[in-house]
């Protein structure tokens, strides 16, 4: 790994720092993305499933594929990815520790950062919940997907979000059975689409349940079930005995943002993005000059909107370093402004885009040297 000619220093290559270190690249920029990883794409080589919505935003291409094209164009535009790179600190003049996959430390010094460090599955506590065999969501697709492994034949899904009904597809796919996708709140939180997909499969999905224990010795033997009032507590004599190998949980994200607050970023609280959050401007940089942000560390949303907030972020990032002409720039951004908020529109977006636009207007003219 070398430095000297890097103007960029992307963290994270997923979809968001894949797609701001092609923006980035393209204007000119010299860009190093550094991952922990031993391989590029984060999530979009576990969805195999097919993207809908635009064409500007691939409806129709399963995300593997997606992830192929930008690790493809990525390599096209010469940003260089070194993955096994762990960022363990950035200082206070922006210079940034790194152990590399053979064990150096390093300081490198860019010019400008992108945080693209995604986000962390959140846990669920209850009786047996450390036995072999409850496990989140997101391991479970890694298995099935990437191994071609399935967890058991049986599987409980803990929450009907996006992910949970996604996976408990998959799981279908290959060939495993779901007992049930149990969800303690009194509806669906994902899209019906996925939900229906699902139900079609004879899948049960339990609203206004939650599991109350999990059964077995060295490993999940089976689960009790048990309904909620109206106020989430357990109703007696509800409870229910299912036999499963597996309980997946699937309650939510919570985005990685530990580099941004050791930048001494301003941070807001949006419980709906996934908590707290690195306060940034319309070009992704935070209140901390110079550092920028993009994906899920900026809130949880999907994939098409974190690879858009990372070309944004690109864009604002070599703008900056003088790569691209003001003029220019302004129009690339406004693009990709239109494709975020044709993003962020419906049921679901609306809300998203409200919350955004509450961090966007807090961050503007907010930068501190």
């Amino acid at each position: 790994m070398t430095q000297a000619d890097t103007d960029i220093i992307v963290i994270g290559a997923g979809p968001a720092g894949l797609s701001a270190a092609a923006e980035a690249a393209r204007l000119g920029a010299a860009v190093l993305v550094l991952d922990e990883n031993d391989r590029p794409g984060g999530q979009l080589f576990k969805q195999i499933h097919k993207f809908f919505g635009s064409k500007d935003h691939r409806a129709g291409v399963r995300g593997y594929a997606i992830g192929d094209s930008l690790l493809a164009e990525t390599a096209r535009l010469g940003a260089r990815i070194e993955l096994g790179a762990v960022v363990y600190a950035i200082y206070p003049d922006r210079r940034v520790a790194v152990i590399t996959a053979d064990q150096r430390r390093l300081l490198l010094n860019p010019k400008k950062i992108i945080l693209a460090t995604g986000a962390s599955e959140n846990a669920l506590a209850f009786p047996g919940c450390t036995l072999p065999g409850v496990m989140s969501a997101g391991a479970v697709q890694t298995m099935v997907n990437l191994h071609r492994v399935l967890p058991a034949e049986k599987t409980i899904m803990i929450g009907s979000g996006n992910v949970g009904l996604i996976v408990s597809y998959q799981i279908r796919q290959a060939g495993g059975q779901v007992a049930a996708l149990v969800e303690a709140a009194p509806a669906i939180g994902g899209y019906g689409v996925h939900a229906a997909k699902i139900s079609r499969l004879g899948v049960p999905i339990l609203t206004g349940h939650t599991v109350k224990c999990v059964h077995g010795v060295d490993r999940v033997e089976g689960v009790t079930l048990v309904a909620l009032d109206d106020r989430f507590r357990p109703v007696p004599g509800s409870e229910r005995d299912v036999a499963v190998g597996c309980v997946a949980i699937a309650v939510g994200l919570t985005p990685l943002a530990e580099l941004a607050l050791m930048c001494g970023c301003k941070f807001t609280y949006i419980p709906k993005l996934g908590g707290h959050l690195p306060v940034h401007d319309d070009n992704m940089e935070t209140t901390a000059a110079g550092i920028y942000v993009a994906g899920d560390i900026t809130g949880v949303e999907e994939a098409s909107s974190a690879m858009e907030e990372g070309r944004l972020a690109g864009i604002a990032a070599a703008e900056a370093l003088g790569r691209v002409a003001p003029q220019e720039a302004a129009a690339l951004k406004q693009a990709v402004w239109a494709r975020l908020n044709a993003l962020r529109t419906g049921r679901f977006g609306q809300a998203r885009r409200d919350a955004k636009e509450q961090i966007t207007a807090e961050g503007r003219g907010a930068h501190v040297s």
